[in-house]
């Protein structure tokens, strides 16, 4: 993990030792909530990313990126991005079909 520039360093060592944060882990686990609470767009990139790895389900990712799963359907499409789906075969859809006609 690369260093804190000084002056970072140096502003979070002061927040340590002024007893605002128990330790440097601290300060930076703040920040990064803070960051995602305060940029929309890196939630819902972290939710494409954790999707398109399937690491968590489309309803999942949706909540992730705070918006509906419609939405988040919507995001995927105007970024490109293809949903594959299950499907029966059509022999067997016919025969169904047939079953309620």
């Amino acid at each position: 993990m690369e260093t804190l520039s000084v002056d970072l360093e140096r502003k979070v060592k002061a927040l340590v030792s002024g007893g605002y944060y128990p330790s440097k882990l601290d300060v930076i686990k703040e920040a990064v909530k803070s960051l995602f609470r305060e940029n929309a767009e890196l939630n819902i990139n972290a939710a494409i990313e954790l999707y398109r790895k399937e690491e968590v389900s489309l309803s999942k990712a949706a909540e992730i990126a705070g918006v509906t799963t419609i939405e988040f359907k919507e995001i995927l499409a105007r970024r490109g991005f293809t949903r594959e789906i299950e499907a029966r075969p059509a022999a067997e859809m016919d025969k169904k079909l047939k079953k309620y006609l």
